[in-house]
């Protein structure tokens, strides 16, 4: 079985079994975290740094989430909800006035958030490296008509969610969001989670391994506007870009520390984000049925999937969180090799969940 390091509390042995296992299977470097309340209960990695297996997986080794960077965008509009800074309910437009052009003056910040204000994509081809000019892909958005009637049509808005957030965080806290959510969210939470990748945190970063092989309807969907080969991730422009939506980076130990906020009342390590109700905002439903981008269907609250009591997201190929509120649970897995079996992921990180729930049981 797979050499797996770091630390495991004697309940959840099964989430270190099923690490081990994944490592011995489909996983070439990986973690897993688990946290109980504010108390980190799993803290465990194993595998290899890289494709080549020449470079352990190391406990500060950091990599591309992908759109489990929502999570991320997410919260920091909660926290700023919570503080007043910004109203879940009031029109973009408020904070953003040249964004209510061509009917989008009804798009209010919770329809961002829940995926259904009918921004999914842009309608002007995009070129992959036009990513990295923020006041143009904000200005492409403003100028746009919405696709559907803010609030009615549920779209998985797979990379202008992140410019839609980021850009009202920007207008209303005078801060890019890379900088705003490493100072008032990372930093204080000492959670080495980040976007725009300094220079000097280079050598840390695990590259991702593209999937070996793609889902019939992740071939048929084509290679989306802007297209973004999973290798963009392994360049130095995407390290060093601010896409809320996309290029998070950091291990399940990051992405946990962060997201368990939300399963203890809105504090953790001593630091208070938000609020026991703000917390309770992330379950409220924004949609529910066919999503039309995934084909299937989603509930969405305010940022997340949501399911009962818990809420969740993952990023392409396969990274995962999960927050249980009422168990107090919060459940991230962050690994290289990515895997594309169908439209939402594979499960990997379903399995360190289901054993996660062993250890509360």
């Amino acid at each position: 079985m797979a050499e797996v390091e770091g630390t495991c509390d004697a309940r959840f042995e099964a989430v270190r079994e099923a690490l081990a296992a994944s490592l011995d299977d489909k996983d070439v470097g990986a973690s897993v975290a688990v946290y109980l309340g504010d108390e980190p209960v799993v803290d465990l990695w194993g595998g290899y740094f890289d494709e080549a297996r020449t470079r352990p997986w190391e406990t500060d080794t950091i990599t591309c989430v992908f759109s489990t960077t929502k999570t991320m965008a997410a919260l920091t509009a909660l926290s700023l909800a919570d503080r007043g800074v910004i109203d879940l309910d009031a029109p973009v437009a408020t904070y953003w006035p040249e964004f209510g052009a061509l009917g989008k003056d009804k798009v209010l910040v919770r329809h961002v958030l829940g995926h259904t204000a009918g921004l999914p994509t842009w309608e002007k081809p995009v070129r992959t490296e036009q990513l990295y000019d923020w006041s143009l892909m904000t200005r492409l958005l403003a100028e746009q008509a919405p696709s559907s009637p803010p609030g009615e049509v549920g779209a998985y808005h797979a990379v202008t969610q992140g410019f839609l957030i980021g850009e009202i965080v920007r207008r209303a806290t005078g801060r890019t969001f890379a900088t705003f959510f490493a100072e008032e969210v990372a930093g204080p939470l000492g959670a080495d989670f980040q976007l725009s990748v300094p220079p000097e945190d280079d050598h840390r970063v695990s590259p991702i391994i593209p999937a070996p092989t793609r889902a019939p309807e992740i071939v048929a969907a084509g290679p989306g506007n802007p297209p973004i080969p999973a290798e963009t991730a392994n360049t130095e422009a995407w390290r060093r870009a601010d896409i809320p939506s996309a290029n998070g980076f950091g291990n399940a130990r990051s992405v946990a520390a962060v997201q368990s906020v939300l399963a203890n009342g809105g504090e953790a390590r001593g630091v208070r984000l938000l609020s026991a109700a703000g917390c309770e905002r992330v379950l409220e439903e924004q949609f529910s049925g066919q999503d039309e981008v995934f084909g299937g269907r989603m509930r969405y609250g305010m940022g997340y999937s949501v399911q009962g009591r818990t809420c969740s997201w993952g990023g392409w190929g396969g990274s995962l969180v999960l927050v249980d509120l009422d168990a107090r649970l919060t459940v991230a897995y962050v690994m290289n090799q990515m895997l594309e079996e169908s439209a939402l992921g594979d499960d990997r990180g379903l399995g360190m969940v289901f054993a996660a729930y062993e250890g509360v049981s």
